[in-house]
């Protein structure tokens, strides 16, 4: 358990750095899009707010743009004191190498309990089976219903109820892949029976959830289709690249370690 344990932990930091550079060459770009139409947004937005003043009144007008010019440097200064990119890029590989460690030490776990009991009886093809489930439990399950956004979508105020509903899909997940599997387990007959009814086993939960829980749609009108499909597919992709590369390294090494001779 402890050699599970400790691999886990290595190869989920590994592949969480793989996962680190695939955001950083693919997402982060998306982001810089992103990030830029939000500003000029609010450029346009505060210049839309300063004519009608300086139409109605001159002297209030120039009042005004003092105060605005005021608040602008103020803003320009606060800003100043935020976290900038290149502290957030570079914070991108800090924040998946501790996604992948996390990861990596609960998917020993489990794979520790499953192995010899649940899915093929070679640690290399149950590493894949298990990542390749949990993908799907938890990333593409409510990454259908409630896919990411770029900055510049959704609501600050709805942060927490969209982020409940998030959890809530990957309850939904997680407890549809336990049916799956229970249901395939019960069933009698062979592959050609079980998988189907493993399949409608998970389908059937996940979509009278996605039917039953609110839609949440904060795109604001104007907002690039092709910029927003391209950061959730990259986002999508770098879950992808995470789980492809941990389970595969974390299912060879098993494999090898399980090959090796024993110590004379």
């Amino acid at each position: 358990m402890r050699t599970l344990l400790v691999r886990g932990l290595l190869l989920g930091l590994l592949a969480g750095l793989v996962a680190g550079a695939f955001a950083f060459a693919v997402g982060e770009p998306r982001i810089d899009d992103a990030i830029a139409l939000e500003k000029a947004a609010a450029v346009h937005e505060h210049g839309a707010a300063a004519e009608p003043e300086s139409a109605a009144h001159g002297h209030e007008a120039t009042h005004g743009h003092e105060s605005g010019t005021h608040e602008q440097e103020s803003g320009t200064h606060e800003h100043g004191e935020e976290v900038g990119r290149g502290t957030q890029k570079a914070g991108l590989f800090l924040a998946t190498g501790l996604y992948g460690l996390a990861v990596g030490g609960v998917f020993a776990l489990a794979f520790a309990g499953l192995r010899g009991r649940v899915g093929p009886r070679s640690d290399a093809a149950l590493a894949l089976a298990a990542a390749g489930t949990a993908f799907a439990a938890v990333i593409v399950v409510p990454f259908l219903k409630y896919p990411a956004n770029p900055p510049a979508v959704g609501d600050p105020e709805t942060i927490n109820t969209r982020t409940l509903l998030y959890l809530a899909m990957i309850g939904v997940g997680l407890l549809s892949t336990a049916i799956a599997v229970t249901t395939a387990r019960s069933v009698r007959g062979g592959p050609w029976a079980r998988w189907p009814a493993a399949v409608l086993a998970f389908v059937v939960p996940v979509a009278v959830a996605s039917v039953l829980l609110p839609a949440v749609d904060e795109v604001p009108d104007g907002f690039p289709a092709t910029l927003l499909w391209q950061f959730r597919l990259t986002s999508l992709g770098t879950q992808l690249v995470f789980w492809a590369s941990f389970g595969t390294l974390f299912g060879w090494f098993c494999d090898r370690a399980a090959r090796a001779p024993a110590p004379s």
